[in-house]
């Protein structure tokens, strides 16, 4: 699943075109591109496809025909949590319905600040709330008062440690990252994998700043874990999907829900309607192969939704 990934300028000498056209490109839908933190990021096989299409005599597709109506949206924007399910579904529902999801990929408590504001479709998120344990709902339920608002199950996934492969530091709980001979790698403030681990510390009566390397920061699960790999620190928190993908041990710790939040206005409700049906269908379902680490069971089940979304459905 692993795709170079290029940046703006890089794109620009790749089509001798200016970085100004890029960007164009990326806001009419054209060219997908997602965000790492603040950096846009365009990965290879969307460099390919863009090629290919750039090649067929023009016609207009279904997106630009329906956009000129007014029925789907050319594009919806995605925010919050990194996950490979979310890169995988975009991936097919650009294929699949020919729609394209513009991802942004900055931590589930950011991605749902800017669904709040209007500034995203869809916010991917797993925020733990350490009052109730429970995961999402109780943040969505603070936020969106009078929004119409639904909120399904992605799926169900496994967070702990990500160590070299034999675990040669014998890491296997939360006081092991205190220990003077382990250097950690953390996430960013407002992840889901950040509120979780903080939550166990607070659990535990660990102090932060006893482990090295907690305010070291990186924006998804695969850098993190890259760090391991690299032999550069001893231990990351996150998922296990990303230790499989680099050859690395996972200790498993917690089971967490990772949910999309879908905000309906007028004019996203039917482009939001279809990925809805889509994420709900037997062909996405039997799209998904590689789901180590992963629970799909109720995959697209409903959490929840407001009257008002159900008067737009």
């Amino acid at each position: 699943m692993e795709d170079k990934a290029y940046t703006p300028d890089e794109v620009a000498k790749v089509f001798q075109i200016s970085k100004h056209t890029v960007y164009e490109l990326i806001k009419r839908g054209e060219l997908q591109a997602f965000k790492i933190g603040n950096k846009m990021r365009i990965e290879h096989s969307e460099i390919e496809r863009f090629k290919e299409s750039s090649k067929a005599p023009a016609k207009k597709g279904p997106i630009e025909q329906t956009a000129v109506t007014g029925s789907l949206a050319a594009s919806i924007r995605l925010s919050g949590s990194h996950d490979f399910l979310v890169e995988h579904f975009s991936k097919q529902a650009a294929r699949a319905i020919n729609l394209q999801i513009q991802p942004s990929y900055i931590g589930s408590l950011e991605g749902l600040m800017l669904l709040y504001r209007g500034q995203c479709d869809i916010a991917a998120i797993h925020l733990l709330d350490p009052s109730s344990q429970e995961y999402n709902l109780p943040f969505i339920h603070q936020i969106f008062i009078y929004e119409s608002i639904l909120v399904m199950r992605l799926a169900s996934r496994e967070q702990g440690f990500i160590v070299s492969k034999g675990n040669p530091k014998n890491i296997h709980d939360f006081t092991d990252l205190t220990r003077k001979d382990i250097q950690f790698i953390n996430r960013q403030k407002g992840s889901g994998t950040r509120f979780l681990l903080d939550s166990k510390l607070a659990g535990f009566g660990i102090d932060p700043r006893m482990i090295n390397g907690y305010d070291n920061e990186e924006w998804n699960h695969l850098s993190a874990a890259s760090y391991i790999s690299r032999g550069i620190v001893d231990a990351a928190f996150g998922i296990q999907s990303a230790a499989s993908h680099l050859g690395l041990d996972f200790i498993p710790v917690a089971n967490e829900n990772f949910d999309l939040v879908f905000r309906f206005t007028h004019e996203n409700k039917q482009s939001l309607t279809a990925l809805i049906n889509y994420l709900q269908s037997a062909g996405f379902k039997d799209s998904l192969t590689d789901l180590e680490g992963y629970d799909i069971t109720n995959l697209g089940k409903i959490i929840y939704q407001t009257t008002k979304t159900e008067e737009l459905l």
